[in-house]
């Protein structure tokens, strides 16, 4: 069995994709988990490449996010689209990933990814607030790599 299929169990998966439902719930934003055993590229140019063969570019509000994780790396990244990244403050990225490193340096994955998705649905609810004409865009699904 490879490191992506060691990194999250089902039960963990499901936790992730409980998390990301409540965090769209608010909003017409879209977050998405990809989840692969290593990159050679920069962690951010990879996620940039996976949020493009994800799709995620092509939200209506261009809102979504990314978090990305290269398991046998040690690394991940956050990606955001640019509807979001010209409303967030500068900082929001860096203390989001401050707060899901925390999580991992204590060995918590499913925790500071959860983290991570609500920190992004809070930021996505106050910026891109659901309404009733919002669909579910993308699948709240962990891709895999």
């Amino acid at each position: 069995m490879s490191k992506v299929e060691d990194f999250l169990t089902a039960e963990q998966e499901q936790q992730l994709v409980a998390a990301i439902r409540r965090a769209e719930k608010t909003t017409s934003g879209e977050i998405r988990i990809h989840i692969e055993k290593h990159t050679e590229l920069d962690v951010l140019e990879r996620a940039a490449e996976v949020f493009h063969w994800l799709k995620m570019d092509t939200t209506i509000q261009r809102n979504g996010v990314l978090i990305y994780v290269a398991v046998e790396d040690h690394r991940f990244a956050i990606y955001g689209d640019q509807g979001i990244n010209e409303v967030v403050a500068s900082d929001f990225w860096k203390s989001t990933r401050d707060s899901i490193i925390n999580k991992f340096k204590e060995g918590d994955f499913t925790q500071g990814l959860v983290d991570g998705i609500l920190l992004a649905g809070e930021q996505l609810q106050k910026h891109f607030p659901w309404d009733h004409s919002d669909t579910n865009e993308l699948s709240d699904e962990i891709s895999k790599g």
